[in-house]
């Protein structure tokens, strides 16, 4: 089981947008125009109604004229099975302040659950290069292409609800260091009783083509932001300081599991397997059709999804090395938190395939090996695949990622696969609880489970996206399953 989707760093970035900006004095950006609490905003973030987190928001000129800081600050805290978890992530980041004003330099900070690390990033003539620390590693520095990020990106709620319309732009991914499109479109008007008084807010709705989800920013008449949606799941709230950091007891698995109404039938556990499931709170965009899974979806809300599973068929299995398909290569890149190309990833690899050149033989191996060799430790989080390689410890989230660094080390296109899974634990009660798994392209895209040891992922696992956990948030508190067979 893995942490949920909205503990998951890839899900952060859309938090980050809630209150960006800059300010300066010559040919100033609309972000200055837009009004804000000058002394910045703190927001509890609440997940299920439950609150395991704060974000603190904060705009301030400097440090040279025509510049301007944004600081974002981001703090979960949750148990993990009976172990405390918590992430402390903190951006500062620096801008030109005229219109359309570039995005000169960065600071991340990464402390705990996830691992410690430190991203400095400047602009140059050719883009940005970045330097990394981490405890324990030498000093990496990475080279980006130009950064289309503008001020305006960076406040882009207030900047599309002062213009009136639709704004677009790019912002740099602070966990992954990629440029993602993001839109804000300005929304309806409503009215709200607001410490008794009735007020008149703006809605406005963000979309990164990182999570594609879809946020509603709720904004007071003094520019204020009430609350950030991100889906019915995740909201932060602007509270002051010292009710924002006054977090929730939380129990992460209890809190987001789906419990069945039964256990699924044995035969699902086989492979080949299939399993039945009637669910309610499911829409379209979040079933993922493959060979895998098939779907029903009837008049009165229902779906029905089959899952089946069963080994790759032998005739489209390929060798290491065979070509891959132009739209699958992406699944090849080495990334900041992937690595395979890094020396010990890629020495690991080739030390556990050996001579094997079949690629799903290869794949069995990869998962076999890391499923043996590390330890099932739901308070050991890792974001970067050497990270884990080293300490050989977490959940099905480092399961996943060091298979999957493996795999691309060896040539063998792969990705994660975010869903749920059947798990009955002590208290005895069948649910579906958030996973991740992986699948490979050996000819054909098939999936394999390292965290159960399972070299084709059993009939249990529902998958519902890949490669970005906040993409299936909206489903957290609304999906129901009310018939299995």
């Amino acid at each position: 089981m893995s942490r949920p989707p909205a503990l998951r760093p890839l899900a952060l970035s859309l938090l980050l947008l809630v209150s960006l900006s800059a300010q300066g004095k010559e040919q100033l950006s609309d972000v200055l125009r837009a009004p804000r609490p000058a002394a910045g905003e703190w927001f509890g973030l609440y997940l299920v109604d439950k609150k395991v987190g704060w974000s603190f928001a904060r705009i301030k000129a400097g440090p040279k004229p025509g510049q301007v800081t944004a600081t974002e600050e981001l703090f979960f805290k949750t148990l993990v099975g009976d172990k405390v978890a918590e992430r402390h992530h903190t951006e500062e980041r620096i801008y030109e302040s005229r219109a359309g004003g570039r995005l000169l330099s960065f600071v991340v900070r990464d402390a705990g659950d996830g691992g410690d690390q430190l991203l400095e990033g400047h602009a140059t003539k050719k883009g940005f290069t970045v330097r990394q620390t981490r405890p324990g590693y030498p000093d990496e520095t990475h080279s980006l292409p130009p950064v289309a990020e503008t001020v305006e990106t960076a406040d882009q709620i207030r900047v599309a609800l002062l213009r009136g319309k639709e704004v677009t732009g790019t912002m740099l991914d602070g966990t992954d260091l990629k440029a993602y499109r993001v839109v804000t479109t300005p929304g309806p008007e409503e009215r709200r009783v607001v410490n008794g008084v009735s007020v008149l807010l703006r809605r406005a709705t963000f979309v990164s083509d990182k999570e594609k989800v879809s946020s509603v920013a709720v904004v007071a008449p003094d520019g204020g932001m009430m609350e950030f949606n991100i889906g019915p799941a995740m909201i932060a709230r602007a509270e002051p300081k010292s009710v924002a950091q006054r977090l929730d007891r939380v129990e992460i698995f209890g809190l987001t599991r789906v419990v069945l109404p039964a256990p699924p039938p044995p035969t699902a556990r086989d492979v080949p397997g299939q399993w039945t499931l009637t669910a309610v709170g499911f829409p379209e965009r979040f079933q993922r059709k493959t060979d895998r899974q098939t779907y029903r979806n009837f008049p009165d809300g229902r779906t029905e999804v089959t899952i089946r599973a069963a080994p790759p068929d032998p005739a489209l299995l390929k060798p290491r090395g065979a070509p891959t398909p132009p739209e699958d290569r992406q699944y090849l890149e080495s990334t900041i938190l992937v690595e395979s190309n890094n020396p010990a990833i890629r020495s690991r690899a080739e030390q556990i395939a050996g001579k094997e050149k079949d690629a799903y033989a290869i794949a069995r191996k990869v998962v076999d090996w890391v499923g043996k060799s590390m330890t099932k430790d739901y308070g050991a989080s890792a974001d970067r695949a050497t990270d884990v390689l080293r300490t050989l410890r977490g959940d099905c989230t480092e399961h996943s990622l060091l298979s999957i660094a493996l795999l691309r080390a060896l040539g063998i296109p792969a990705r994660r696969v975010d869903g749920m899974v059947f798990v009955q634990n002590g208290d005895g009660v069948p649910a579906l609880y958030w996973h991740e798994w992986v699948e490979a392209w050996v000819g054909t895209w098939t999936q394999l489970d390292p965290t159960f040891g399972q070299p084709v992922a059993d009939a249990t696992h529902l998958a519902l996206g890949e490669e970005s956990s906040a993409e299936i948030m909206p489903l957290l508190g609304q999906l129901k399953v009310t018939a299995s067979r």
